[in-house]
């Protein structure tokens, strides 16, 4: 009868080498999901298609402090380790990077990552700093864990595009792989943020999967003026009581740049605050061809 492996708890950079080397040695792929933990089916989805692809699956839990600005939620983002463990473990995952923040960041770390263009608008402008500490952490992930195919969900577009171009750019072997985002039945993009809701502020949020829907199917029917298009988003979304927009912009799908005329693939994508949430939210924008 086959051994059962339980989902090993690696807490340092050196316990993460050994196991990797491990699978290299028995001639595994390594299929990489990196999180911040309080997992929901979003996180899960990412895990169980890495799962499907047929590697060993790995997965980072880590609070990034050098991602949060000094007025974010870093000490009240969600965390429950049990929790997570016992969801990560339920979809088979084979081991967890819990790594403390100072064998991430030990003292005098000096040195962040910066994508240049693609890190400077839409969150990029109202959370600066946020994407050179994504861009750093990820990178160091990449590094440590040495993966073959690592797994981001398009439900943060920006910081998707970043990791792109950062494996472009600085000619890393790993693939991201793209994972479409996970909603819940009534249209709300799945977040670790969802939890900050109150039921009032739940019902509303659900205006941004709305309006973007909508202005989905504007551009099918032929809508091409990205200005009036996102005017009238914002409106739909404004005319919530308990919306604070942040931004809502349509832009190119590869460079984030704003569009004047949908006439490309596009993006169009929307942050808002609903109490002290701020969620964050987009959807294709494909003109038809022809």
């Amino acid at each position: 009868m086959g051994k059962i492996l339980l989902m090993q708890i690696l807490k340092t950079i050196a316990e993460v080498r050994q196991w990797v080397q491990e699978c290299r040695r028995a001639g595994e792929a390594i299929h990489f999901v990196p999180t911040m933990g309080y997992f929901h089916e979003g996180h899960l989805s990412l895990m169980r298609r890495a799962k499907a692809d047929g590697g060993r699956v790995i997965v980072s839990l880590f609070v990034n402090p050098l991602q949060f600005g000094p007025q974010e939620d870093f000490e009240r983002y969600p965390r429950d380790f049990e929790r997570d463990r016992a969801m990560a473990e339920s979809v088979g995952v084979d081991a967890m990077f819990v790594p403390e923040a100072s064998e991430m960041y030990p003292p005098d770390f000096q040195t962040q990552v910066r994508v240049q263009r693609l890190s400077q608008p839409l969150c990029g402008r109202s959370r600066p700093g946020h994407f050179e500490g994504v861009a750093t952490v990820v990178l160091k992930l990449f590094h440590i864990v040495t993966p073959d195919r690592a797994y981001f969900g398009e439900k943060d577009y920006q910081q998707l595009r970043i990791i792109q171009q950062l494996v472009r750019d600085l000619n890393l072997t790993v693939e991201i792989v793209p994972c479409p985002i996970v909603r819940e039945p009534d249209g709300l993009a799945m977040s670790s943020r969802n939890v900050y809701l109150t039921p009032e502020e739940r019902a509303a949020a659900t205006v941004l999967y709305r309006s973007l829907q909508w202005a989905q199917e504007q551009v099918a029917q032929g809508m091409r003026d990205a200005h009036v298009l996102r005017e009238q988003v914002q409106a739909q979304i404004a005319a919530s009581p308990y919306a604070r927009i942040d931004y809502v912009e349509i832009v190119d799908a590869e460079t984030l740049e704003p569009l004047e005329v949908i006439d490309r693939p596009a993006r169009i994508a929307v942050a808002a605050y609903f109490g002290k949430a701020r969620l964050i939210d987009n959807m294709a924008l494909n003109p038809p061809s022809g």
